[in-house]
């Protein structure tokens, strides 16, 4: 029995803010699109809602036009987003090195946005393109393949099509059900996020300072709301956890330098960090986007930012393929962004280690460096056009 000519009915496992752009990037080429996802959202209430969400993601030029050809960025810009127009890194009572939209004549660098409002936004999209979401919150059992198929069970329930992205996390159950392998290591420090309310106009410059104990951060959302990131040991972290707001908010004070205002803690979250990247992107026609790829620093809040970038490429390898699951397409895929995706992970991990030492030798060269940075605009810019668009060139 001939097969058809065009094999494109495509799964997409997990929901989240890359699986729901893959699902509806497949769509725009005319491909038949379901998602299994265990934790369905009502997309309306989300962005009707006043309540803000402690997970916020810098989005950069590159995931700004992506959101825009999703449709999915005209309704964050009439929702709550942050655009911020510089870029700073500095040591305590050291050198600094600033990055300035006009230094590249641009009008932001990027935008700070809720989780939860992006995910939303590309969910709303679903109606137009006829995306199916299946709400399936048992764990896969079992992944069957064929020269021309591939079958999804999860107990009596059984999903076939012609390809299979896992966008389903970090601990990506299909990654391991598949048996990919994963090399990478869980960070000794640990990340708090700190939701405030900050008593001052809108800030458009977001910062990392580097300490001995490791990184803080400031992400200006939309007034009146900051995120506050701080890197620490474990056991520190896990004790202010603890802790009542005010008793956060005193914490904050002593360890941060000054904010733009006087603030209220709204609530606080403490998170791993882990490095994370699979071995292979795909076997057969099951192949790995965003997280279940890879796990990054969040130190610069490029982890999303790199899962467009997969959505992006895995769109443009499969956008005229007659058998969107065929290996060797998910091969070039992986081509594509291995590379570029490991490139970036030890970026942040040469910023990470190489800031969060006070090895004197390190010290002074870390001096030099920023001072050299700070002065050298043809470099400075090459850095900062990467930082935005996720490109070398």
């Amino acid at each position: 029995m001939m097969k058809n000519m065009t094999q494109n009915k495509a799964i997409v496992v997990g929901g989240g803010m890359v699986g729901a752009a893959m699902a509806i990037k497949l769509a725009q080429q005319g491909k038949s699109v379901r998602i299994i996802e265990k934790n369905l959202i009502n997309a309306a209430d989300i962005l009707a809602s006043d309540k803000v969400d402690i997970r916020v993601s810098a989005i950069n030029r590159f995931s700004e036009n992506l959101l825009d050809e999703l449709g999915a960025m005209p309704i964050l810009r009439q929702s709550r987003l942050a655009p911020y127009q510089q870029l700073e890194a500095f040591e305590r009572g050291g050198d600094n090195l600033l990055f300035d939209c006009a230094d590249i004549n641009t009008s932001h660098l990027g935008h700070l946005i809720e989780n939860n409002l992006i995910q939303a936004s590309l969910w709303q999209q679903f109606a137009h393109y006829n995306i199916e979401v299946i709400e399936q919150s048992a764990p896969v059992s079992a992944i069957e393949q064929s020269a021309d198929s591939i079958t999804l069970i999860y107990g009596q329930e059984r999903y076939s099509a012609d390809l299979v992205i896992a966008a389903d996390g970090g601990q990506s159950q299909l990654r391991t059900k598949a048996n990919i392998g994963v090399t990478g290591w869980q960070y000794q420090q640990q990340c708090m996020g700190v939701l405030i309310k900050l008593d001052a106009p809108q800030q458009v410059k977001t910062w990392q300072q580097f300490t001995p104990t490791g990184p803080l951060a400031f992400l200006p959302m939309q007034a009146p709301y900051a995120n506050l990131i701080w890197y620490d040991d474990a056991a520190t972290l896990q004790s202010v956890k603890g802790l009542n707001s005010a008793q956060i908010k005193a914490q904050v004070l002593s360890k941060f330098p000054p904010l733009a205002g006087n603030f209220e803690v709204q609530s606080h979250a403490v998170f791993p960090l882990t490095r994370q990247h699979a071995n292979i992107y795909s076997q057969g026609r099951l192949v790995l986007v965003g997280d279940a790829a890879h796990t990054i620093n969040p130190l610069a809040g490029q982890g999303v930012n790199l899962g467009f970038q997969d959505v992006a490429a895995l769109a443009q390898v499969l956008e005229n393929a007659d058998d969107i699951g065929c290996p060797l397409k998910l091969n070039e895929y992986e081509r594509s962004r291995r590379k570029a995706n490991l490139l970036m992970m030890s970026m942040m991990d040469a910023c990470y280690f190489g800031f969060s030492n006070q090895v004197a030798p390190l010290k002074w060269a870390r001096s030099q460096f920023l001072k050299m940075a700070n002065k050298t605009g043809p470099v400075k810019n090459w850095v900062l056009k990467y930082a935005i668009s996720g490109e070398l060139g």
